[in-house]
């Protein structure tokens, strides 16, 4: 593990590996250890580096709102420590948020995009108002509210057959400070819409989709990439494809990094 400072914060990384730069950024209530059963196979072709976002793992908290673009500046201050001119980024979930978000302040520093279980449209009203109950709730009773999140990302069909994983990321979760879940929520509530750079940015792009994710609705997600170029991989499961289909991603992100030119 490796430190930096941005804005009198720590930041927290792990850089392993040579080659083209892969980031990989967590997702909501995740850290940087969601990553740890890729690493071993990804950084013997390429230089992998793990970032905890803001208020997440052992990255401290920046203010009581944690903004995509204040994301995207952690991940930018990284690169610049490591003198990373260019990488391919890997988001999950919130993760994609903070990829589409650095791709726009930052487009010159991209070599390839993929989002795993993400979206690039901004969140409907109803998801507003989703967000300010959560807040609510993870005020009211922190256990609680971890517990039901976790397991609601996951297919019905996966709750059982992966309860020990499930468990695993409930254990990581509760380590996410209060003030890093409302600031990170209150962050997701403000995003803007980037739906555009899926279809005017030159880089190669890949969406990942579980068909039964209790989060993002599949075909409605999928839309956002009808006359592009964005590949499609779509799995059958919810929206820990990293974990509900981690063999078969785990091959599949690593032939897209191949793909991806020097």
């Amino acid at each position: 593990m490796k430190t930096t400072h941005f804005k009198n914060t720590i930041i927290s990384y792990t850089d392993q590996g040579k080659g083209t730069a892969v980031v990989l950024l967590h997702g909501f209530l995740e850290n940087k250890k969601m990553w740890d059963a890729f690493i071993p196979e990804w950084s013997k072709k390429f230089r992998i580096i793990t970032i905890d976002l803001l208020g997440h793992g052992e990255t401290g908290c920046m203010g009581y709102v944690h903004s995509m673009e204040n994301n995207a500046d952690v991940v930018h201050e990284v690169l610049a420590e490591l003198r990373i001119r260019r990488a391919i980024l890997v988001g999950h979930s919130m993760g994609g948020y903070v990829a589409l978000a650095f791709a726009e302040l930052y487009p010159d520093m991209m070599k390839g995009l993929v989002l795993l279980n993400s979206t690039s449209r901004a969140d409907s009203n109803e998801r507003k108002t989703n967000r300010d109950r959560a807040i609510k709730a993870v005020k009211q009773s922190f256990q609680n509210f971890i517990s039901l999140s976790i397991s609601n990302l996951f297919s019905e069909e996966n709750r059982e057959r992966l309860s020990e994983s499930i468990e695993n990321v409930k254990k990581e979760a509760l380590k996410t400070p209060l003030q890093g879940i409302v600031a990170s929520l209150e962050g997701m509530k403000i995003r803007i819409d980037r739906e555009v750079l899926l279809h005017l940015t030159p880089y190669p792009k890949l969406l990942v989709l579980g068909k039964k994710d209790p989060v993002l609705n599949f075909e409605e997600t999928k839309e956002q990439i009808e006359d592009t170029q964005v590949q499609l991989l779509s799995f059958p499961d919810g929206h820990m494809s990293h974990i509900e289909n981690q063999d078969a991603l785990r091959v599949a992100l690593m032939a897209f990094f191949k793909s991806v030119k020097s």
